[in-house]
């Protein structure tokens, strides 16, 4: 999407002025429009702003033309063509779980995962429509149909911590979350966590980080993106999917995949240090 700009960010700049948030979205959403594709998103912030105000917009004839009335100005219409999904959407709904499954090269068998799903992904429910937000299933169906298991632990639901504006004015309240976070998942005897979004990887990843600095405690659960996990399942190597360009440590994980893969993770990630 050339010309896209940030998307907004959800729920700060949306609760002081509502029509300014819609319409920088929409813009953004005119672009995919003109080339007559839907938009997919890889961070629940993203895709909360973008999807929402695609819902609102359709939905509100009046915002709609207010909107369109400052688009007017540089030459741009909203006309609400096109949709706005997650990428596990695209993975649930576009592919097919069963089709992922039946393409699987290396099942992740035995593998421990504890599920993170995000604030923005599951609320407003009405709008987002992935079931119930109190007992989500979408992410752990995903996580089952590659073969590993999700592990349920304490406060599964809760913020990760980042929260943008929280993150920005107090830093400490943002790690407690996340230190509770990490602690609960190790507690249920995790070995990874895996999230659908770039900003709680940012977070769960940094900020294990930062909390391993602060506490004096060794924090090093692996982070990985859920598409990340996917590739493992396909076959592909840690190397190539860029877990070891996390902060936090990812060996952990690579020794539990299974044997075959692990074989080819080793191979990859020898050659990669022969190479430096």
């Amino acid at each position: 999407m050339k010309g896209a700009s940030c998307c907004p960010a959800p729920g700060v700049i949306g609760s002081f002025d509502l029509v300014s948030w819609l319409t920088v979205a929409a813009r953004n959403i005119t672009i995919a429009e003109q080339m007559g594709r839907d938009i997919t998103t890889t961070c629940n912030g993203c895709y909360a702003t973008l999807q929402e105000a695609n819902f609102l917009l359709k939905e509100n004839k009046k915002l709609k033309q207010k909107v369109n009335s400052a688009l007017k100005e540089i030459g741009r219409e909203y006309k609400g063509t096109v949709n706005v999904k997650h990428i596990i959407e695209v993975l649930n709904e576009s592919i097919g779980y069963k089709t992922i499954q039946d393409r699987l090269k290396l099942p992740l068998k035995g593998l421990r995962v504890a599920v993170h799903y995000g604030c923005h992904f599951l609320k407003p429910s009405k709008v987002r429509k992935h079931g119930s937000a109190q007992n989500p299933t979408i992410l752990d169906d995903f996580v089952r149909i590659l073969g590993a298991e999700s592990v349920n632990y304490t406060d599964k639901l809760m913020c990760c911590g980042a929260g943008g504006g929280v993150r920005a004015s107090n830093l400490e309240v943002t790690q407690e979350f996340t230190q509770d976070k990490i602690d609960n998942m190790i507690q249920a005897k995790a070995d990874c966590v895996v999230v659908p979004c770039a900003f709680c990887h940012f977070q769960f990843d940094n900020g294990q980080f930062m909390l391993s600095e602060k506490t004096g405690k060794k924090y090093e659960l692996p982070v990985v993106y859920i598409t990340q996990l996917l590739g493992l399942a396909l076959g592909m190597s840690a190397k190539e999917l860029g877990l070891y360009k996390n902060q936090t440590q990812i060996q952990s994980l690579v020794d539990k995949l299974p044997k075959l893969n692990k074989i080819r993770q080793i191979s990859d990630y020898v050659k990669s240090k022969i190479r430096k």
